[in-house]
């Protein structure tokens, strides 16, 4: 059985930072087949950051330059570190981790709520 266990979010005023940890058990996965999500009150799930197939990191217009993906293969863990947090970042962070590269993400963790004061 998959298990993501996301943590270290919380309250944090505008312009502050975050860093947090997805660990994955149950089975190893790729870089590239993990990525982070948020999902804001009233708002569906959308994409922050993740992997690509080359290695190379990806991010949504809205976090880059802000925003950075890691992972620790050792401990099968990926970080976001968040700085320069705006208000509009407050959503629930979710882990996200698929078998295949191309395809949908399978498996999420529980989320880690972050939220962002101005």
């Amino acid at each position: 059985q998959v298990q993501l266990v996301e943590s270290g979010g919380g309250l944090v005023q505008a312009g502050g930072s975050l860093r947090l940890s997805c660990a994955a058990s149950g089975r190893t996965f790729s870089s590239e087949n993990m990525g982070w999500f948020r999902q804001a009150p009233g708002k569906e799930r959308e994409f922050v950051a993740a992997f690509r197939r080359s290695g190379n990191t990806y991010y949504a217009d809205s976090v880059k330059g802000r925003f950075t993906i890691s992972r620790d293969n050792a401990k099968n863990t990926v970080y976001l570190q968040m700085n320069s947090l705006k208000p509009e970042d407050t959503a629930v962070y979710y882990c996200g981790a698929r078998r295949d590269s191309l395809g949908s993400y399978e498996y999420w963790g529980q989320g880690t709520q972050v939220t962002v004061s101005s």
